[in-house]
């Protein structure tokens, strides 16, 4: 029988409550905290915990599901229209209704049942990915049946974000939290990794169509781990009552707390210029090396090769801090502008491996930043907030990288994706300095470089 809740395996410490603000923001209650790196044993320990379990590896089917639907409409559009830049507004159309409503569906998602709303946003994917295979299927597909279609699945992620982030609480309870997170990027990237590489050989094969119905089958796999959880082992967690200001309440929290506020403003830039790469993987795949739609889903598998590799490596981490999101974030915008000056495409392939590992690193510990850093009676509004601009700026992201890559080429794309983040992990990182009161201090050994306050 499995027991539902790992061994207390890992030291652990009690973080102090955060005060609130003048603007009665709720207090952040104690959660607990790894303050030493984990024995190998318990890198993936939350998988010990039955329902975990069964919602992950259901998940990482959905996942596949999920990567294989997203590289097959990016290539069906390119292909109808032969414009990266229709490539781009696809990508807009998908993330726009985050843009315009994900603020209320965080306050939907303190408010309701997240097993529940996750069941049925689960269904809702399950019937927009059926349809748009029919349509491929059929040979009647065009251009707006694709942007319909990913502003419906846009409109659905509203709620089904913000829901599966919060959700993880509920699994794993907060001892546990941080690691479960980590699990979860893990099992995204590997979607990412097997997702790209199967689409590719069915674009190839059979066309766009095939990956479509099998990503329809993956998410009656989610609806499926749902119903079997033992809900008598979850955690439950408290359901904000409807009341007036709940948003405002939400955003004041945000703003309120220099850790989530600076993260979400990371996370923001780096939508804007950085995560729009299926537009910039689809141009270097045409435009500069030539090798068609297998090439595209190789370039996208190798993202998630280092992604996967770093969701790994975040397992190890023994906690995370600010400092540690920015900085980074400023390495995985380097090694993307490096990319972007690649005219070799086994350099260009390496690069793609490193920047999936930075990626991963910044995306993980934002994540558990955010999270830990929030009450859980604010968490759906707070990780609305940090979807809203992960999903939201790519929806602006997307046409504004199209536009660039067709006016002045994928190569200046890649790089202005790259250095636009770098620069500002570099004004974040002085600016925080200066607040604090901080230097920047060289090593010879055994560290390079510290923070240290400045001397009086």
């Amino acid at each position: 029988m499995t027991s539902t809740a790992a061994p207390q395996t890992t030291p652990q410490t009690t973080a102090q409550p955060t005060a609130a603000p003048p603007t009665a923001a709720p207090i952040t209650a104690p959660i607990a905290v790894v303050t030493e790196r984990p024995p190998w044993r318990d890198t993936l320990v939350s998988l010990r915990i039955r329902n975990y379990r069964l919602f992950t590896f259901s998940n990482m089917l959905s996942m596949t599901g999920t990567w294989m639907q997203r590289i097959a409409q990016d290539w069906l559009v390119l292909e109808l229209s032969g414009s990266v830049a229709a490539v781009g507004i696809t990508v807009a159309m998908q993330f726009a209704p985050m843009l315009l409503f994900g603020l209320f569906g965080g306050v939907f998602v303190d408010r309701h049942s997240r097993r529940a709303i996750l069941l049925a946003t689960q269904l809702a994917l399950f019937v927009f990915a059926a349809l748009i295979a029919a349509l491929t299927l059929t040979g009647v597909v065009e251009v707006w049946h694709v942007y319909v279609i990913a502003f419906l699945v846009g409109g659905v992620t509203v709620f089904d974000n913000p829901a599966r982030q919060v959700f993880v609480n509920e699994l794993v309870g907060p001892k546990y939290l941080h690691n479960a997170i980590s699990i979860n990027s893990s099992v995204f990237q590997l979607g990412g990794l097997v997702g790209p590489a199967i689409s590719g050989v069915l674009l190839v094969a059979v066309g766009a169509g095939w990956s479509f119905a099998i990503n329809a089958v993956t998410c009656l796999f989610v609806v499926a781990a749902l119903l079997l959880l033992r809900v008598s082992e979850l955690h439950p967690m408290q359901q904000a009552v409807r009341a007036k200001g709940q948003l405002r309440e939400g955003l004041r929290y945000v703003t309120a707390k220099p850790a989530i506020l600076w993260t979400v403003i990371m996370v923001a830039v780096l939508a804007l210029f950085s995560f729009s790469m299926p537009v910039l993987l689809a141009a270097f795949a045409t435009d500069v090396f030539g090798v068609g739609a297998s090439g595209y889903g190789l370039f996208n598998s190798l993202l998630a090769v280092g992604a996967f590799t770093g969701a790994i490596a975040s397992t190890r981490r023994r906690g995370i801090r600010l400092r540690t999101v920015i900085i980074s974030a400023g390495i995985f915008g380097l090694l993307q502008a490096v990319a972007g000056f690649m005219t070799n495409q086994l350099f260009f392939s390496l690069v793609l491996i490193g920047v999936g590992f930075a990626n991963l690193l910044f995306i993980t510990g934002a994540n558990s930043l955010v999270q830990i850093s929030s009450n859980p009676t604010v968490r759906g509004r707070v990780m609305s907030v940090y979807v809203l601009v992960l999903l939201g700026g790519q929806a602006i992201g997307g046409p504004l990288m199209g536009f660039i890559v067709e006016t002045w080429g994928a190569h200046v794309g890649m790089a202005v994706a790259g250095l636009a983040p770098a620069v500002a992990a570099v004004v974040i990182g002085v600016v925080l300095a200066r607040h604090g009161n901080l230097r920047l201090r060289l090593h010879r050994s055994p560290r390079f470089v510290s923070i240290e306050p400045l001397a009086e």
